[in-house]
């Protein structure tokens, strides 16, 4: 992960009382040699002073996605079983159990205990599902914000786990979930959100989330025993004791809230090509613990490509053909079916343009007695424009539709039915909004919060 910050091992040679590095003789013991780089660009840092941003997650995400991609998977079924993951989980408790935490303390641990060995047995079968489909792979191991650096003009993990294989070679959920819990602890759920559904687009591993709760609350405890242990050193000073325990309290907390049901929830978006559904869609991943599936995605995921990748001229046309918007919203209503299933809300991010479409998702909300909305985005017609040809130009985001394909939206769409728009939450998005405000708007008309001002 980090080829332009490790150089090379070097042997130490001489004595212990006279050491050498890359002496003559043998060698008494090894190092590491590094590129040094910029304490303050490490993403803990980098977090800390306010620099920690949207485009950083993306980015991020992108990156572990293809590292995830790229990475050996584990053919002998040696790491990663159902019974090795809850061996590494409930090791956390036993290693906490002798040092006599406080009640209080205690009571958490017994909660998150039970819940752990509830929740793994949910999940055993889906473990050794993803075992065999080679989601176990030899992964970073170590993946929270002080292990990531921005250096070379790119964001760089270092220092993976090599002592302990177990450690290192685990289903990619687990290692991305360290990243997640860190961001959450550090009081950043915002941008955990974003780095999530950023992951998600690159990786298509959607199927992870019904995993996600698991490994989160393993990462926090797997910090909070750090801090307990930690506190309980003889040589720790007073201070440092009570900021350890404090980060423990913090840990369980942040593991205690991972447990916790959310109510089934579908949205669906509506508006045409540059409305600006993707834009609000952005805003309201970071207020809420909602997925979004991005039909401008899968459309470029059916066609071989990723996310950020431009197709040919060819291709363009084939791309928005309804031969490949039905496949489209097939490949979208079985994403958000598993999703759904799993207890997670959703956000699906597409014009929905027509009212069958619309109604197939609101059936599908009802079969897994779900909330539904409709966010309605709309704007003036040299608005819609003018937002295309800059997303053209720019060659960054995963839509392509260009003017032509606007035009043959505007001439086909079906507009809300009566019915629809009281349950609709419509958004001039040339306006300011406030996600907060919105995301409310829509849990209220879904049925699942009082309706705000």
């Amino acid at each position: 992960t980090a080829p332009d910050i490790y150089i090379d091992v070097v042997a130490i040679t001489g004595s212990a009382q006279q050491p050498q590095i890359a002496g003559d003789g043998p060698a008494i013991e090894y190092a590491v040699r590094m590129h040094r780089f910029a304490r303050a660009e490490e993403l803990d840092a980098r977090l800390a002073a306010g620099r920690l941003t949207r485009a950083d997650m993306q980015e991020l995400a992108a990156a572990v996605a293809l590292f995830h991609a790229r990475s050996e998977r584990s053919c002998d079924g040696s790491f990663g079983s159902p019974a090795m993951v809850l061996a590494q989980a409930l090791q956390n408790f036993s290693q906490i159990a002798p040092l006599n935490l406080e009640p209080a303390r205690q009571t958490r641990l017994l909660r998150l205990r039970a819940w752990t060995e509830t929740e793994h047995a949910r999940i055993a079968p889906l473990l050794a599902e993803r075992l065999r489909q080679g989601f176990v792979r030899e992964c970073h191991g170590d993946l929270h914000l002080g292990n990531m650096v921005r250096h070379g003009g790119r964001i760089t993990a270092f220092d993976c786990i090599e002592f302990n294989p177990q450690l290192r070679w685990i289903d990619v959920a687990s290692d991305f979930a360290f990243a997640l819990m860190d961001l959450r602890h550090r009081g950043r759920p915002d941008l955990a959100r974003s780095a999530q559904n950023a992951y998600l687009e690159h990786s298509s591993d959607y199927q992870a989330l019904a995993l996600l709760p698991f490994f989160l609350v393993y990462r926090a405890l797997v910090r909070a025993k750090v801090a307990a242990i930690r506190a309980c050193q003889a040589d720790t000073s007073a201070t440092d004791k009570s900021q350890c325990l404090a980060d423990c309290d913090a840990y369980l907390e942040l593991a205690l809230e991972c447990t916790q049901a959310r109510r089934p929830l579908l949205i669906i978006t509506h508006g045409l090509s540059g409305s600006g559904k993707s834009h609000v869609g952005n805003r309201l991943i970071e207020v809420r613990d909602w997925v979004r599936l991005r039909s401008d995605v899968e459309r470029k995921r059916l066609a071989g490509l990723r996310p950020q990748d431009t197709s040919t001229t060819d291709l363009k046309h084939s791309l928005y053909s309804a031969a490949t918007t039905t496949r489209v919203y097939a490949r979208l209503t079985e994403l958000a079916c598993d999703l759904l299933t799993a207890g997670i809300p959703v956000l699906v991010d597409a014009t929905f343009l027509k009212r069958h479409q619309r109604d197939d998702f609101h059936a599908l909300a009802a079969r897994h007695s779900a909330g539904f909305a409709i966010l309605a985005t709309h704007t003036d017609h040299a608005e819609l424009l003018r937002r295309i040809e800059a997303r053209t130009r720019a060659g960054i985001d995963a839509s392509e539709a260009t003017a032509d394909v606007l035009q043959s939206q505007i001439r086909g769409q079906e507009p809300l039915g009566a019915d629809e728009r009281r349950i609709a939450v419509r958004l001039d998005t040339r306006l300011r909004f406030d996600a907060d405000a919105i995301a409310g708007r829509l849990e209220a008309v879904a049925g699942l919060a009082k309706p705000r001002p």
